[in-house]
């Protein structure tokens, strides 16, 4: 599943901004489903962001870092001692070591997987009757500031793009919050959302060239051919740009 592994240099500039991002009542909420002494388990870790995002509202727990990345997994121990290292293909839900886990969180990644992975994750939790916290879903909307008049086509090709087979089969993309929603409300599930949108500005200027450029990428790829001067004019404007890039957050509790 290389295309859902990325660099820790990556994860790490994005952090303030997601962090900033979340929910912070659903992340509350979130926090209040889990008891002292369990597991929290978080898929797709990365160097453990959602770890942090969650500092002082847990009570003492074990996070358990689940991901295919082990680079990434060492870095997450070495920052929070005390925890636990899965190297596991996310692909097998039925792998995924819910044994004492009270939450299973998953940040920045539902819109990388298929539907029915989503599916057989809800399936999985609700026998275990196991809550799911998941946040920065990308929801497919995009606005930026100064506004080109290809910003809306750039848009609708990464969204295509967000769309295609990320190793496991056709993402689920920006409509992943929508389908989460829908099948766990199904399987009886309590779920909430929240809107968590990336809010930036000058101050994420290096954020921006790195978003702007993958974002470019993608468009390239399903074939845009404006993508190239987008992307220069977009760098152009970079010390004095903006842009909102839209996710949602959801909390998925069994009833």
């Amino acid at each position: 599943m290389s295309d859902t592994s990325f660099s820790s240099d990556w994860l790490d500039l994005r952090e303030p901004a997601d962090h900033a991002a979340r929910d912070r009542h659903l992340l509350k909420q979130a926090a209040e489903c889990v008891g002292d002494g369990s597991v929290v388990l978080d898929l797709g870790s990365g160097t453990g962001s959602t770890t942090r995002a969650f500092k002082g509202l847990l009570p003492e727990v074990t996070w358990r870092f689940v991901d295919g990345d082990q680079d990434l997994l060492d870095i997450a121990v070495d920052r929070h001692a005390g925890s636990e290292q899965v190297v596991a293909d996310l692909r097998d839900v039925d792998a995924i070591p819910l044994d004492g886990v009270s939450l299973v969180t998953a940040s920045a990644l539902l819109d990388l997987m298929p539907e029915s992975w989503i599916e057989a994750l809800a399936h999985r939790l609700e026998a275990e009757r196991v809550p799911l916290y998941a946040a920065l879903n990308y929801d497919g909307e995009m606005a930026w500031t100064p506004a080109l008049s290809e910003d809306e086509s750039i848009t609708a090709s990464f969204n295509e793009h967000q769309r295609t087979d990320k190793g496991i089969g056709l993402a689920a993309g920006p409509g992943a919050a929508q389908s989460t929603r829908r099948i766990f409300a199904q399987l009886g599930f309590d779920v909430r959302s929240a809107n968590s949108p990336w809010k930036l500005d000058v101050d994420h200027r290096e954020l921006q060239g790195q978003l702007l450029a993958g974002i470019a990428a993608a468009a390239s790829e399903v074939g845009n051919a404006a993508a190239t001067g987008w992307l220069a004019a977009r760098r152009k404007a970079l010390d004095h740009s903006s842009g909102l890039v839209g996710h949602a957050d959801i909390l998925a509790v069994p009833t």
